[in-house]
């Protein structure tokens, strides 16, 4: 059994699942997709920070006196179709998917107990997002992973917590916790991506009792995975694999598995109605984080941001498609692979290396000029076998002057338009 400390919790195993999924899409939804300016932060630097900016677009935008409850009722989710979300998600090549359960916000998608008046049943949609968007993708074999934040920007029960110096625990006692236990008793998540734990000690949260809980005793012990956000000094220490910080990327490779979460949107993760196409991340750069990720053990989580309506607008559409279309062709060098003993060619950026027991992976992300592309990582045998992932035949290769190899590609007729990023060359027999 686990006890309630670091020491002991830090020594579970991670459940194989995650390492082997390595892709994941991440969804953040919530009240904040209404008014859908800034950022998903949106309560905060209106009410928290008064930022000029934010008063004038409310002012602008909504009748005198709006509070941010208003904003509840408008976040309908008339459109929201959880089944055409868990076909994307599955088509995008995605082996789990994240939703914000709970926002810094407090407002709760699915019918909390102690979220009164301040949930998705009781206002706005009046539904279950939370359990109507689980049952369809556990039909489509996805995981589930739900998003929660330990705070609450305003709710006064943390804010008196906050003012005691986290002396007193009301807000965690008859809040935070209630709502971390009936996710899991309700909906038995395979992942906990929890956040908002910045400002108190873990002493505060009782992080470390839950979590006793959730790997002892709770429906989901064996298969649940949880992240490192759980007390102010966690971060990159603490839980179970490492988010660090978000869109972390290490420069080498880490001792500990852990996951890099990007926003197509570059600018926010929930939705912003005013977004253009420069602040989006094209496939090529997608692919280029994804492959570079994989190469160094990490997983890779990639954010929407739904409508107000639910719905996923078609510019997301199209770059998650993308993703899963490269995936289609790659997959076999991302999904359950390792990495290498080499992550990247010659600490240049445009190759990277995975494995798969004894078959060598290499990644390149430009397409070299002369159609040659020259490894000086592996060592070749005799017995060596070079082929490209979507492209039948064997390639050719021959031994470079240093060491290595050089291999020749499939010939690429000349196209007005740049290839698309990222192909896959598969050694076999090489050290």
């Amino acid at each position: 059994r686990y006890w309630p400390d670091w020491r002991s919790l830090d020594a579970r195993p991670l459940p194989a699942w995650f390492d082997g999924a390595k892709v994941g899409v991440f969804v953040h939804w919530g009240v904040f997709s209404v008014p859908a300016w800034g950022s998903e932060w949106f309560w905060w630097h209106w009410r928290g920070e008064r930022r000029a900016d934010y008063e004038r677009f409310v002012r602008s935008r909504f009748p005198p006196g709006t509070a941010y409850a208003d904003f509840a009722p408008r976040f309908a989710g008339r459109d929201f179709q959880p089944r055409e979300w868990a076909r994307l998600f599955q088509r995008a090549g995605a082996r789990y998917v994240v939703l914000t359960a709970k926002h810094h916000e407090g407002f709760t998608n699915w019918g909390s107990p102690v979220s009164w008046n301040w949930n998705s049943l009781d206002t706005g949609p009046h539904r279950d997002l939370v359990g109507e968007l689980g049952q369809a993708l556990r039909e489509k074999n996805i995981r589930y992973g739900l998003y929660h934040s330990l705070l609450e920007w305003f709710n006064p029960l943390y804010l008196a917590d906050k003012e005691s110096g986290f002396k007193t625990q009301n807000f965690v006692l008859k809040k935070t916790m209630p709502e971390l236990y009936d996710l899991v008793l309700k909906y038995k998540p395979d992942l906990i991506w929890s956040d908002g734990d910045w400002e108190a000690p873990e002493s505060y949260w009782n992080s470390t009792s839950f979590l006793a809980w959730l790997y002892n005793d709770s429906p989901v012990k064996d298969t649940v995975v949880v992240n490192d956000r759980w007390c102010n000094n966690c971060s990159c220490h603490h839980g179970g694999y490492y988010n660090c910080a978000d869109k972390y990327m290490p420069g080498t490779l880490p001792t500990h598995k852990w996951e890099m979460c990007s926003s197509i949107d570059k600018l926010s993760w929930g939705y912003r109605s005013n977004m253009n196409v420069a602040e989006l991340m094209d496939e090529a750069h997608i692919i280029g984080e994804l492959v570079q990720t994989v190469s160094f053990g990490g997983n890779y989580l990639l954010n929407v941001g739904p409508t107000k309506e639910g719905v996923i607008i078609p510019i997301f559409q199209e770059r998650l498609l993308a993703l899963g279309r490269w995936l289609e062709t790659n997959g076999e060098a991302i999904y359950e692979s390792k990495p290498w003993r080499v992550q990247m060619e010659n600490s240049t950026v445009t190759v990277w290396y995975t494995s798969k027991g004894r078959e060598v992976y290499a990644i390149f992300l430009i397409w070299p000029r002369d159609n040659i592309l020259e490894l000086s990582s592996p060592t070749p045998s005799p017995a060596t076998q070079v082929t490209m992932l979507g492209f039948t035949g064997i390639l050719k290769w021959q031994q470079s002057p240093g060491k290595g190899l050089l291999i020749t590609l499939p010939y690429v007729p000349p196209s007005p338009l740049p290839p698309q990023s990222g192909w896959t060359v598969k050694l076999e027999g090489v050290k």
